[in-house]
């Protein structure tokens, strides 16, 4: 008689294969035995080992992230599977593939203090899309039990890579015997599996001829793409937009859409983290068209979130969600010669809210890429004088940033020199923290391939180490670079090891060392001394070389701009997994940040009252 616990684990893993599985993440364990071995053994799926759960769950979620694809993970039962939450909860707020298989203790053994038994059913709460707790194998089982586990595979990677795209959870018990009687060479057939298939959400004519006209009507527009932007042809096609609209494109670095081949002629923007800081003499726009995710940009979203928005189009019928101002019965009468409320749009086939403010007027669910190619078919107009202004602002910003930041050295103007650095069609993992602002601020938009990835879902920094290198292991062929603070590479050391266990060559780590928390120097909180210090900066005076060493990497530092470029090819080229440190005085530094943003919009100011840019009213 077969091993029940094994034939359930082949019949789960041959129909997971069979709907497109190619990546499993396995933490050894004993419960999970008979999925392990079933992975193992079959030749369609790569199975990546990790000893550290936590560090298994982000790097699954990074590998999902670079290939879009699901990716799944193997845990044995207890707190082995707790370690998974992180990066769930990661995954869950942008949107992240991931198919996780807990193995569990049978029902008999739960609630009843065995051994490494905790109650695993729907532990994830609200963080996955869908939670199913599998029932036990047994021996005969009949053939509707044997489909019903096909058919749960098929359902469980189409929900996780669904429209709204995000983790699900099998809960999978298995009684002992969990090993085989013997050799163990199980033959998997032709991967024949339930086809599931989705369509593509298409804009309504009326919808896009509403859009189109609203935009005809209104020179002084943005367009704004946040993180997690749509892939493939949309860069391309919102780029498309905004020059037959006139709309510049505020881009967010982890939209994709700052840099690649469509900036040639594209009206890109990235000066906002500075210059919106004070007063860059643009004025409010009429019309926000957004895409993707709440930007990175405090000063942008205060910016977004300042003007009077309301319901530019209305609710004629056409499918898109207006959200229009009704006053209270103790709120006087609008005022008909008040300025009329200026629409925000925000476009996204998901149907996922990300707007903290609650400025959106209209919400249009539909194929953020077919939706900019129907209102580009509509629309033809050169750039305005709005338009025109902000190019001319952003040209001067960068003029001025780059003779700023070559004056001396410090943690920004080492951003910005790897920025330049980075060959095309690098990948970039940019940690949480101050290194995601500080690319924001200082990253110039570039026709270089450049494909920027980050957990701003979450926003944690932890896990950034195993997530970059899950990255790394997608593309093996392409450099993979991730950009990372000090308190966040103490927390993912453990990370480190899949360099050498999945013998990454393509990994180069640029570590911006400051010795604690120097993000809390931009709060007010930097003022109380000495609990600032000891309670939000946590100086922690370590050399991180000899366990960079220790996990098999190649350890440098980096003083200049000569020598991060020198570090930085010498790693790409020879294929050496490094860590580029580059040591810093946080006080220092933001001091000097702050400086050169003053600096820089005092320039513009000059600009502006010589009438060299005009000012708009």
């Amino acid at each position: 008689m077969r091993n029940p616990s094994l034939l359930y684990a082949e019949t789960l893993v041959y129909a997971l294969a069979g709907a497109g599985l190619r990546d499993v993440c396995i933490a050894p364990g004993s419960r999970s035995t008979p999925l392990t071995l079933a992975f193992d053994a079959h030749p369609e799926v790569t199975v990546h080992l990790h000893l550290d759960e936590r560090c298994a769950g982000f790097y699954a979620l990074g590998l999902a992230l670079a290939t879009e694809r699901p990716v799944a993970l193997v845990c044995t039962s207890g707190t082995a599977a707790v370690e998974f939450h992180p990066a769930l909860v990661e995954a869950r707020m942008s949107g992240v593939p991931l198919l996780v298989l807990t193995a569990d203790r049978p029902p008999e053994l739960r609630h009843s203090g065995a051994n490494q038994t905790i109650d695993q059913v729907k532990m994830y709460g609200d963080h996955v899309l869908w939670a199913v707790d599998a029932a036990v194998p047994e021996n005969d089982p009949p053939q509707v039990a044997l489909r019903n586990l096909r058919t749960t595979a098929a359902r469980a990677l189409a929900v996780a890579d669904g429209l709204v795209k995000g983790p699900v959870h099998l809960n999978l018990p298995f009684r002992k015997p969990l090993e085989p009687d013997g050799a163990y060479n199980p033959v998997f057939g032709p991967s024949v599996t339930t086809r599931m298939q989705r369509g593509t959400l298409h804009p309504s004519a009326q919808q896009s001829d509403e859009l189109a006209e609203l935009i005809a009507g209104h020179e002084r527009g943005v367009i704004v793409c946040g993180p997690r932007c749509p892939g493939g042809d949309f860069p391309a096609a919102v780029a498309e937009l905004a020059r037959r609209s006139g709309y510049p494109i505020f881009a967010d670095p982890l939209s994709g859409v700052r840099f690649g081949p469509h900036t040639a002629d594209a009206p890109i923007i990235a000066c906002y983290e500075t210059l919106l800081n004070g007063d860059p003499g643009w004025g409010q726009p009429e019309v926000v068209i957004r895409f993707g995710a709440v930007p990175t940009s405090k000063w942008l979203n205060g910016w977004l979130d300042s003007g009077e928005w309301g319901s530019g189009i209305g609710d004629r019928g056409s499918g898109i969600v207006a959200q229009s101002p009704v006053p209270s019965p103790q709120s006087p009468v609008p005022n008909p010669q008040s300025p009329v409320p200026s629409p925000q749009l925000h476009i996204r086939a998901d149907g996922v809210w990300s707007d903290d403010s609650h400025r959106v007027s209209d919400y249009l669910q539909a194929d953020e890429t077919l939706t900019c190619r129907a209102l580009a078919g509509r629309i033809s107009r050169g750039y305005s004088a709005w338009t025109t202004r902000i190019l001319a602002t952003e040209r001067h910003f960068w003029q001025t940033a780059s003779v700023s930041l070559h004056e001396k050295w410090f943690d920004v103007a080492a951003v910005a020199a790897l920025m330049e650095a980075l060959p095309d069609g690098v990948n970039l993992f940019v940690g949480n923290s101050l290194p995601i602002r500080h690319v924001d601020q200082f990253a110039q938009p570039s026709a270089k391939r450049l494909n920027v990835f980050g957990n701003r879902g979450a926003s944690g920094i932890d896990g950034v180490v195993s997530s970059s290198l899950g990255v790394a292991a997608a593309e093996r062929a392409t450099p993979t670079v991730l950009l990372i603070g000090d308190i966040s590479f103490y927390h993912d050391l453990n990370g480190l090891l899949a360099v050498r266990q999945q013998k990454l060559e393509n990994v180069t780590i640029v570590l911006l060392h400051n010795d604690g928390g120097s993000i809390f120097r931009r709060l007010p909180i930097a003022g109380q001394e000495p609990a600032f210090t000891r309670l939000f900066l946590t100086p922690h005076g370590l050399d991180f070389a000899p366990v960079i060493r220790m996990y098999g990497l190649e350890h440098t530092q980096a003083d200049s701009r000569e020598s991060l470029r020198s570090a930085l090819a010498a790693s790409i080229r020879d294929k050496k997994p490094t860590v580029i440190e580059v040591r810093t005085d946080g006080a220092r530094d933001e001091e000097m940040r702050r400086a050169v943003g003053r600096k820089i919009r005092q320039e513009v100011a000059n600009q502006l009252s010589s009438g060299k840019v005009k000012r708009e009213t």
